[in-house]
């Protein structure tokens, strides 16, 4: 006989290693599997993919669908939000409470410099770039300072080289940075008048 109890009020067997077992022999609802993909994307230190999330719980592109829809409903009423990025899914709190997240939590709240800015914007709408590209748009000098801050946060790589003297290495952006921003492609990159016209030499 069918066991029709709500895969939203089970735990995983202790049998098994992962909820496999439950969803196999449960009548999974919408709203139990939207329950299970909050939970993981709660539980997971990095963002899931819709493949991820869609092997752990052995389910279809459209029960995924269907159960992502649901989860998106329910936090509409909630502090959290449903956010997709360049690595897959992940909930964080809305924007509209990041203010008394800076007001009682202000050492959280991570000050970006002007030059840091504008030299990862540089390498975000222009990329590939090389370093010499940068000073060239900014009309400054690149403080190594700034591209190490960059390279530690995961925002920027070397990927190939400029096929001029010295080769020069070429920088990129990352998925981390897409991340960072909320983005999930560079196409969602806002249009940027002063770089707009501008061609990297070469």
């Amino acid at each position: 006989m069918q066991n029709n109890q709500p895969l939203s009020t089970l735990t995983p067997n202790s049998d098994s290693d992962n909820i496999a077992d439950d969803i196999k022999n449960t009548h999974a609802t919408a709203t139990a599997l939207s329950r299970y993909i909050e939970v993981l994307l709660h539980a997971s230190e990095s963002p899931l993919t819709a493949d991820d999330l869609k092997k752990h719980l052995m389910i279809s592109q459209d029960e995924f669908d269907v159960a992502l829809a649901v989860l998106e409903e329910r936090l509409s009423h909630s502090v959290l939000t449903l956010a997709k990025t360049a690595s897959g899914y992940r909930l964080q709190i809305k924007d509209s409470y990041s203010r008394i997240i800076h007001q009682v939590f202000p050492e959280r709240q991570e000050t970006l410099s002007q030059a840091l800015l504008e030299t990862l914007s540089v390498i975000a709408y222009k990329q590939p770039v090389t370093r010499s590209d940068i000073e060239h748009i900014r009309g400054v000098s690149v403080s190594s300072h700034i591209l190490r801050q960059l390279f530690d946060k995961g925002w920027i790589m070397e990927k190939g080289h400029k096929d001029v003297l010295g080769r020069p290495a070429l920088l990129h952006t990352t998925k981390a940075f897409l991340d960072a921003f909320g983005l999930t492609d560079l196409k969602e990159l806002p249009e940027l008048p002063d770089l707009e016209n501008f061609k990297v030499d070469g």
